[in-house]
């Protein structure tokens, strides 16, 4: 499978999404023959050539007539897909973009989602962009699709409520967890549309990961912008090297008052109030104070609730924190059969598809009190079966079958 980055140097919409896959090879026969198969009669699809800045890429608008542009509310939407010829995949992943959609906008208008009618997103030419858009990603066989962060515009907006602040609430809410940074731009740069197709595909935000790009696409935006092209770069390729890319959020504070009891407790709650890893490190402070760093790596869903622990707990009166990358090998935990009995490992997947155990301490540590038995002894043990896995990465003929578990995230 091919994997895909969404620079978003000018933001994203819908028809800018639609227009870079397009522009990175989508056949806009097949689309149109897409659009036929929802039976909304008089709409074509038509693509242009433009620059913006001197940038080249593909501008899709959608000609209809304007007595079909209608609100429509996401059970109408529904059927409308469901009865269509859209490959199943197709249709599924566009209805949950649409769910997606009508799950802020119902908590927006207090309503449920079944009920939210659609003003702009329920036009003829948003659906088409939501149900082109997941088609063209299947087509060009993209399984992974990562992005930069999102820039965000300012001011407002009319729209059929009313006028609305930009981001308008429906993209706001939809890109909690998302990085974003705020600009001077006076118009929308992400619309709710492409932020619920970035909510839906998009798994990891940060710098491009590892790949080799094999294709790049440019969807041109409707504006002209005055300091930047008004363009979504798509790249598409393979992936550089096994394993995987995924975001995570890093938070710090430097602590000078904090007892050493409540230095173990705080770990302890973070831990189990999800953080990935937590580290203290000895610094020198103002006024040439002894003090600690705390570093806690966690998933961005996690940020606010490990950051009230670590006011809570710590007495910090401040936490700072940045959203960056990492790239982890694959894992996943086994058991193996062993002289004491069944022991659970860790077997990890190399970027040359080597693999090898690793022990956990937990499981090791039971079977040692169990059996009085040395610790290193039993780890010992576990790294010498390392030499009897080839370079294949399939399971140790000492695995335990049935026993596979999901791949670990630590």
């Amino acid at each position: 499978m091919n994997v895909a980055y969404l620079d978003c140097f000018s933001g994203i919409s819908g028809d800018m999404f639609l227009g870079a896959l397009v522009d990175a090879g989508v056949p806009l026969l097949e689309l149109q023959q897409l659009i036929d198969s929802l039976q909304i009669e008089g709409c074509h699809l038509e693509a242009h050539r433009e620059a913006r800045n001197g940038i080249y890429g593909t501008r899709i608008l959608v000609e209809i007539n304007q007595s079909l542009q209608r609100v429509r509310d996401f059970r109408e939407i529904r059927e409308i897909i469901s009865h269509s010829t859209l490959p199943e995949n197709v249709k599924d992943k566009s209805i949950e973009v649409f769910f997606s959609l009508a799950t802020v906008e119902g908590k927006i208008h207090n309503r449920t989602p079944e009920a939210v009618h659609f003003h702009e997103v329920g036009a003829v030419d948003s659906i088409m962009d939501i149900v082109g858009t997941v088609y063209g990603l299947l087509s060009l066989g993209i399984g992974s699709v990562y992005a930069s962060g999102l820039p965000l515009g300012t001011g407002f907006v009319q729209t059929a409520h009313g006028a609305m602040p930009i981001p308008v609430p429906a993209t706001m809410a939809l890109l909690k967890d998302v990085p974003v940074s705020q600009t001077a731009i006076p118009y929308e740069m992400v619309t709710p549309t492409g932020a619920a197709l970035v909510k839906t595909f998009v798994q990891s935000f940060g710098p491009m990961p590892p790949m080799i790009v094999e294709n790049v696409g440019y969807g041109v935006g409707s504006r002209k912008l005055s300091d930047r092209p008004n363009l979504l770069r798509l790249l598409v390729g393979k992936q550089a090297r096994k394993g995987k890319s995924e975001t995570i959020v890093v938070l710090e504070t430097n602590i000078d008052d904090m007892s050493p009891e409540w230095a173990g407790y705080l770990m302890e709650c973070l831990f189990e109030a999800g953080a990935l890893d937590v580290s203290f490190c000895p610094i020198q402070m103002k006024k040439n104070r002894p003090g600690v760093q705390v570093q806690v790596i966690a998933y961005p869903h996690a940020k606010e609730r490990l950051t009230g622990l670590l006011f809570q707990e710590s007495g910090t009166l401040g936490v700072r924190f940045s959203y960056t990358q990492r790239h982890i090998f694959e894992r996943e935990e086994v058991e193996i059969e062993s002289p004491w009995g069944n022991i659970k490992v860790k077997k990890i997947i190399q970027a040359d598809n080597t693999a090898y155990l690793v022990p956990e301490y937990e499981s090791c540590r039971k079977i040692a009190r169990a059996k009085g038995l040395a610790l290193r002894e039993i780890y010992s043990w576990i790294m010498g079966l390392n030499t009897q896995i080839g370079k294949t990465g399939h399971p140790s003929p000492l695995e335990k079958q049935g026993q596979h578990h999901s791949p670990g995230t630590h």
